[in-house]
């Protein structure tokens, strides 16, 4: 969980290069193959760097291959948006996503756990996985001038909104879409501070995040 999207993470480490970054065609499909190269050269290159035949390049596949499974321009930038949704939600494996509650039986803060997660998506999303973020503001800004592409933009989006609104439902939030809101934009400020921003030398501690994380909800709840 993420900023809107923290619940997610990248399949193998993130490097600097666009070649680098993308995955072999032994462990992807070929169109995630297309998919992940083209947010790695977003990342790289911005977005005036993605072109079907930089992504064939980079890549390492024939001319051509791109066009194949992505026709147009529109279409490759869906592309990207619905492989960067993927990788994002496997941020928190299974076993790391908060299970919150109103009291736990054995009298465990309800709101260590949900803490833990974000905290640990938020860490894991400016160190290995900071060139998503990259890529993930060029589409966002790219979506501004694209109708087509904001709709598709925001209903991926809406995935990841509506689990933080249950789990602040869970927690016991009067105002969960209200404050799920407020969660998601403290989750993205700092990421956007952190990633592009006057704080991109001086990313946050686990621990430091952890303590943001929970000052935010014990507020919302309530229970600080």
């Amino acid at each position: 969980m993420t900023a809107d999207r923290t619940a997610a993470s990248a399949s193998g480490a993130s490097t600097s290069g666009a070649s680098a970054s993308a995955p072999s065609a032994s462990g992807a499909s070929r169109a995630e193959l297309v998919a992940d190269t083209a947010l790695a050269l977003l990342a790289e290159r911005g977005m005036r760097g993605l072109t079907h035949r930089a992504v064939d390049e980079a890549a390492g596949l024939p001319p051509g291959s791109t066009s194949n499974h992505a026709r147009t321009r529109a279409a490759l930038l869906k592309a990207a948006v619905r492989r960067l949704a993927q990788r994002e939600a496997e941020v928190l494996t299974p076993d790391e996503m908060p299970r919150p509650a109103r009291a736990a039986p054995d009298g465990t803060d309800p709101v260590a756990g949900p803490a833990d997660a974000l905290s640990l998506a938020l860490h894991r999303s400016l160190t290995a996985r900071r060139d998503l973020l990259i890529a993930r503001y060029e589409l966002a800004l790219e979506a501004t001038r694209r109708p087509e592409l904001r709709e598709f933009y925001d209903a991926t989006g809406r995935g990841f909104r509506e689990p933080l609104e249950e789990m602040m439902t869970a927690l016991g939030s009067a105002e969960p879409r209200r404050h799920a809101r407020s969660l998601v934009a403290w989750c993205e400020g700092l990421m956007f501070g952190c990633a592009a921003g006057a704080d991109h030398d001086a990313v946050p501690d686990r621990a430091t995040l952890r303590t943001g994380v929970e000052e935010l909800l014990r507020g919302m709840l309530g229970s600080g």
